[in-house]
């Protein structure tokens, strides 16, 4: 396996580092006195300004190898970078989740009209979607649980049922949901889903609430829908009934090191900001770097952080050489092993800063906040463990004595 970055790769990176350090970075206090003084979750006008920077760099739609031309292995590096300044900066180069997986799944699946209707101006930073299968009242880790109905009405489809934690809705931007619901419970579980496009404006379609993560409200925010009687043509269909389990499970290899890398990219700030503060911080008669325990966090974390990166790596090279299928345990590891390494690493961070870290003053608390739950969202550990585990025990041996 060769790890190293193509040069178109290595070019968009430093690219990607140019772009942080002049315009990013600088906007991060822009953005947050935009939304304190309009609410949380108001449109910040800087991002119009970063975008339009972004297309003028070279830096769009990255994630898409179709239209980037960079592998996932060399995008990995660029979704690293990003992750410094994960709120923004994927947005900023029209790389953010969930309309990454959308336009993916959009771009595989849809039909020549659907791709016209949503997909280009998605591609274009015009609108954004959403992604709307986890439901409150059942364990959706498993998508056979799945109980919202979309029943077939003549040359429509009737959609009803309830979905929570659903990303992009607070922002008026998002403009199209893609539905995951039951079609058929007689089916066999697999191909009982179905995926159909939602416009926002479709009668019966009720947002009733944003919910917060451990008291952050995202800007774009993460929200409860209600589909009553919710009625969109056929034409609306994704794919053909009964493809929504396969659909669901297409869209989340890369999208999955696009999760990894952005926790790495946020680790590694984290990391930044630790030794930063034990350089400047002298405790007991001495800096703080000077101190063992301070250095074993410091030491502890540089190791985390380079070994969930290789693991990412190995998988994005598995899916650019093998596809997606043939990762399927990589996969579910680095969906495991990067968010908690990245939780850790950024409370060995808060730890150091002590107070400080659990403030505003800082990213550090905002990026425990959503390390976290990373580690539930796209599945919970718990699943991608098992995944994992009923892999190795298939997995043959070469000696067992």
């Amino acid at each position: 396996m060769d790890f190293a970055l193509s040069p178109p790769a290595e070019d968009a990176v430093a690219r990607m580092w140019d772009f942080m350090r002049a315009e990013v970075f600088p906007a991060e206090p822009v953005w947050a006195a935009h939304l304190a003084e309009h609410g949380p979750h108001a449109y910040p006008p800087v991002m119009d300004d970063l975008k339009a920077s972004a297309r003028r760099r070279g830096l769009w739609n990255l994630f898409l190898p179709e239209l980037s031309g960079l592998s996932n292995l060399d995008y990995a590096a660029v979704a690293e970078v990003s992750g410094w300044s994960p709120v923004i900066a994927p947005e900023a180069i029209n790389c953010q989740a969930p309309d990454t997986g959308n336009m993916e799944t959009l771009h595989r699946f849809a039909t020549a009209a659907q791709r016209s209707r949503w997909l280009e101006p998605l591609l274009a930073g015009e609108i954004r979607s959403a992604y709307a299968m986890t439901e409150p009242d059942v364990a959706s880790s498993d998508a056979t649980n799945i109980t919202t109905t979309i029943l077939r009405d003549g040359d429509d489809y009737v959609i009803n049922g309830r979905k929570w934690w659903i990303t992009g809705v607070a922002d008026e931007r998002c403009q199209i949901f893609i539905v995951m619901g039951k079609s058929d419970p007689a089916a066999d579980p697999h191909r009982q889903q179905t995926m159909i496009l939602v416009p926002r404006d479709t009668p019966g379609l009720e947002i009733v609430r944003h919910l917060p993560i451990f008291g952050y409200q995202d800007q774009h925010g993460h929200s409860e829908l209600r589909f009553h009687d919710v009625r969109v043509p056929a034409t609306n269909l994704l794919g053909a009934e009964g493809d929504g389990f396969a659909i669901a499970q297409a869209r989340l290899g890369p999208g999955r090191i696009h999760h990894a890398m952005r926790a790495i990219g946020m680790a590694e700030r984290a990391l930044g900001l630790m030794v930063a503060r034990a350089k400047s911080r002298v405790a007991f008669g001495q800096p703080l770097a000077e101190q063992g325990v301070v250095q074993e966090l410091i030491a502890r974390s540089r190791i985390d952080i380079d070994q969930a990166r290789l693991l990412v790596y190995k998988t994005a090279w598995l899916i650019d050489h093998h596809g997606a299928k043939a990762a399927r345990t990589e996969i579910a590891a680095i969906k495991v092993a990067a968010p908690a390494m990245a939780t850790a690493v950024i409370d060995r961070a808060i730890e150091v800063f002590g107070a400080a870290g659990v403030g505003d003053d800082t990213p550090l608390a905002y990026f425990y906040a959503w390390s976290r739950v990373l580690r539930i969202v796209d599945g919970p550990d718990a699943v991608h463990r098992r995944t994992i585990a009923r892999a190795e025990l298939r997995r043959e041996r070469p000696y067992t004595g």
